[in-house]
């Protein structure tokens, strides 16, 4: 699997940068084997203008409900972190949302992952549009 440390729109008005920290969570958690249980956690980052520089991702936790197609993050672990983080930083790192793995090489998400997208982008403050 390649990663990136970033990803732009089409119109390069908006920038994802990802921190190697945040790759390395997402590389420990690759499902390879048919026995890997789908992994998530939450991503921890700073806004800067329309672009978003995510330097913390949150990892699975014992608490946390996984299987071969299924995730679910319950809150233990992880808002401990997320709280910690948004502290250290005097509120400039904060919550930017969630990630969680699939077991495929090119994933589709799931129907539960795009309802879960729009009921965040929903409740965004900042009116960031939800991804198609």
């Amino acid at each position: 699997m390649r990663f990136v440390s970033g990803l732009s729109t089409p119109d390069k008005r908006s920038l994802v940068n990802f921190d190697d920290k945040v790759l390395e969570v997402f590389r420990k958690h690759i499902q390879r084997l048919g026995s890997d249980a789908e992994a998530g956690g939450l991503l921890l980052g700073e806004v800067r203008g329309m672009h978003l520089n995510l330097v913390g991702a949150t990892f699975p936790t014992v608490d946390d409900l996984r299987s071969r197609c299924s995730f679910e993050r319950l809150p233990q672990g992880h808002a401990e972190i997320s709280q910690k983080m948004w502290s250290d930083s005097r509120g400039t790192v904060r919550y930017l949302g969630e990630w969680h793995t699939h077991p495929e090489d090119l994933p589709t998400p799931s129907g539960i992952d795009r309802s879960e997208w729009k009921r965040l982008a929903s409740g965004r403050k900042d009116k960031r549009p939800f991804p198609s």
